[in-house]
């Protein structure tokens, strides 16, 4: 009704009837009928006010679209209002949800010059953005600025360190994250030992692997779950089966039997042409298929290509296909080759 009213000539609607409703709209995170009324307003030449403009960075920041948050934001500021933390925080939510990182970090800096102290929240925010896309220079420079900001870096800090610096196949510097956790009086957990084996692995150095465990379990720190996964995923690699073996065992007494197990296992067994296994973990494979990610796919019809299991290959494929997943053209050229050989 409220709309309705706007539209009519006799109403002489102001920029705070459209700014009320577009912050009603914003609340309830109608992005679309908030653009419609944008649209109104452009037609009738009202240009939206201060207030509205916050609105509009609050629900373009949760949204994602970046470009219309900083346009926004960016008016706000022209207009010679300093944004508070709330602002801020709005912005840097809307860079990393739109994968800027370094955008995100700028505006901590700018909220630091402006004597807004960024919480620890907002550092790990940009810390793990940087991390997960192994930003790794990025991820270490927000944990340095965190640092002499006088907040106490978390557990999770030196985690993401050296999870990020273990995707990066770059154990040394994962070790030194790793050891300086230990310093500032942390104790690993599974997530961060899990990413230590994985940096461990890159580099193909399993006797450091081992040496770390069995000292961390002098000392009371067991693997867990998550490190055991890691490790089990390093010993089908090497396809060393027995001692793959005993490690599912010993991740099944805990209660616990992740699919990764059988992604694992299915690509060992597969590669050492032990078809009754493999098959096995291939079943559960395929009864949990829509649980599958890209990249385990992506292992399991590698290994039944090694393997030999040209049908099997093919037909993870296809499943992998009608996921939406886009195989690896290494995948695809295996699968295609062996496909025109058989039409021979």
């Amino acid at each position: 009704v409220a709309e309705i009213l706007l539209d009519e000539d006799s109403f002489a609607a102001t920029i705070r009837d459209y700014s009320k409703l577009i912050d009603l709209h914003s609340r309830a995170n109608h992005a679309q009928d908030v653009e419609r009324i944008l649209g109104k307003m452009k037609e009738k030449d009202i240009a939206p006010d201060i207030l509205t403009s916050i609105t509009l960075v609050h629900m373009y920041s949760k949204s994602g679209n970046l470009e219309q948050a900083t346009r926004a934001f960016d008016f706000i500021q022209k207009e010679g209002l300093q944004p508070d933390t709330k602002l801020f925080t709005s912005m840097i939510s809307a860079c990393i949800n739109a994968g800027d990182p370094k955008q995100a970090e700028r505006l901590v800096k700018k909220m630091d010059e402006l004597s807004m102290k960024p919480s620890r929240e907002i550092y790990m925010d940009v810390m793990r953005a940087y991390a997960e896309r192994n930003l790794v220079d990025g991820a270490q420079s927000v944990k340095t600025k965190m640092s002499f900001a006088g907040i106490e870096p978390p557990l999770e800090c030196f985690t993401l360190l050296i999870e990020a610096y273990g995707r990066a196949g770059n154990p040394d510097c994962a070790y030194e994250a790793f050891e300086q956790m230990r310093k500032n009086g942390h104790e690993p957990d599974d997530r961060c030992l899990a990413g230590m084996i994985t940096a461990l692995m890159k580099k193909n150095q399993l006797d450091q692997a081992l040496k770390l465990l069995l000292s961390l379990e002098k000392e009371g720190v067991k693997p867990g779950v998550k490190t055991n996964l890691a490790l089990l995923d390093w010993l089908s690699t090497l396809q060393l089966v027995q001692e793959a073996e005993q490690l599912v065992q010993k991740i099944r007494k805990v209660g616990e039997e992740p699919l990764e197990i059988h992604v694992y296992l299915a690509d060992m067994y597969a590669k050492s042409r032990q078809e009754e296994k493999a098959r096995k973990s291939l079943k559960i494979l395929e009864e949990k298929k829509r649980l599958l990610k890209a990249d385990q796919f992506e292992r399991i019809i590698r290994g039944l290509q090694v393997g030999g299991f040209s049908e099997d290959a093919s037909k993870y494929f296809k499943m992998m296909r009608s996921r939406g997943f886009v195989p690896s053209a290494t995948v695809e050229a295996g699968v295609r080759g062996v496909g025109r050989l058989a039409g021979r």
